[in-house]
């Protein structure tokens, strides 16, 4: 009898192990990347390091996609995508095990670019599309926003091109939060920041107070309050995510009017940069019914431009466009420099996080693997995972990459 249960303990034991095995699994096999920057858009992903790094990734597919540096994003066993085919922006899902198209809806949106934006970048789209509730959200390159049925790619709702444009076009990614679509539409020098409902397209609240940028907005909780925090043209704004009503304002007016980064939260702190700008954090608080703001540090050493960082621990790890680019680390909470790269890295580069490891997939299709070390660049391997250049932000999901160049999505995995 003592045997029969030391056995009946035993294989229990081996079953429960073989069960959180299988959990596992099934939690890395089903990681999803459903928007800009992942789930909480602060660029982290499910994501599990091999015990050893191999010299090469495997590719398992490659897929021709069309223009623009729209993201992929992966939910289940789905990857969708946003592109450019002549004269038309098409939203497509793809299966994630062999990058087969599922569906394919498309619209016209044939538009007139600035020169001055698609010598390099070309006609877009920049902005990727966001996945919640069963649907995809995107915004064109020429402003017009769109509501997709995720499972069948029927269109559910779309509104229409504003009559003035950005300068350089779009490339802010819709945000989603509790039932709302908010995303700057309007052109240069005008517009409105506009949640629209999600489900029906229907207006819910709108800021018209300045213009739209091209960085993301955030949903956060500051001071008790949950608000939408965004660049817009000229400024840094938070409005309430219930009513639109302007919070507060931080001037913040760059070369170009070029405001490109997402905000960065970390606990009650809002780090930002810009082009030519230094990193710099702040707090808000509501005094007595008046939101103030308190700078908390400035770091001049380095800058973000179309790169935002990630923090892991206490340190701020990115890319600056300072010194023909290079890397850097910065103390999240005093805003001291840890450490600089040598200069002459890429002309950019997109960084996401996973653990204790961050990855930098460069303009040049180089992906850098590396550790979280305050005290140095601790690179543990590179990889080339494209032939054309590679502007939009790596996917990780469980073990695996998706990487948009020119104009194809591959999919590698890291065993």
């Amino acid at each position: 009898m003592r045997k029969l249960t030391i056995t009946a303990v035993a294989l229990l034991a081996l079953s429960e192990i073989l069960s959180g095995q299988s959990r596992q699994n099934r939690v890395e096999v089903a990681a999803d990347w459903p928007q800009w920057r992942g789930a909480n858009r602060d660029g982290a992903a499910g994501f599990s390091a091999p015990a050893t790094w191999p010299d090469a990734l495997t590719l398992k597919w490659k897929t021709e996609v069309g223009l623009g540096y729209s993201a992929p994003i992966i939910v289940g066993d789905r990857v969708y995508a946003y592109s450019r085919q002549d004269d038309s922006e098409v939203m497509r899902a793809l299966d994630a095990a062999t990058g087969k198209t599922i569906w394919e809806s498309k619209y016209v949106a044939a538009f007139k670019p600035n020169p001055a934006a698609t010598s390099k970048h070309g006609t877009g789209p920049k902005s990727t599309p966001t996945f919640a509730d069963g649907r995809l959200y995107t915004l064109g390159m020429s402003g017009i926003v769109t509501a997709f049925d995720a499972a069948t790619g029927a269109q559910v709702w779309q509104k229409p091109a504003p009559p003035v444009e950005t300068l350089y076009h779009t490339a802010m990614s819709p945000l989603v939060d509790r039932g709302l679509v908010i995303v700057h539409v309007g052109g240069h020098g005008n517009g409105a920041l506009t949640a629209f409902d999600a489900r029906t397209g229907d207006v819910k609240w709108s800021w018209n107070g300045d213009g739209p940028a091209y960085g993301s907005p955030i949903a956060a909780v500051l001071d008790g309050t949950r608000q939408i925090v965004t660049f817009t043209q000229d400024n840094l704004v938070g409005v309430s995510a219930e009513t639109g009503a302007l919070l507060w304002r931080r001037p913040y007016s760059v070369r170009a009017t070029r405001n490109s980064v997402t905000p960065i939260v970390v606990g009650q702190l809002l780090i930002v940069s810009g082009l030519g700008m230094p990193v710099s954090a702040f707090r808000v608080f509501n005094r007595s019914g008046e939101w103030v703001q308190e700078a908390a540090w400035e770091n001049a050493d380095v800058n973000m431009d179309m790169s935002t960082g990630v923090v892991i621990g206490t340190t701020l790890y990115g890319f600056s466009a300072k010194n023909s680019g290079q890397f850097f680390a910065v103390d999240a909470n005093t805003g001291e420099t840890r450490w600089l790269s040598a200069a002459r890295q890429s002309e950019n580069a997109a960084v996401v996080r996973a653990g204790d490891l961050w990855f930098a997939l460069t303009a040049e299709a180089e992906l850098m693997v590396a550790r979280a070390n305050p005290s140095q660049l601790e690179v543990l391997k590179r990889y080339t995972v494209a032939t054309s250049a590679t502007w939009a932000q790596p996917v990780l999901a469980g073990q695996r990459l998706l990487v948009k160049d020119v104009s194809s999505i591959s999919l590698w995995t890291i065993n």
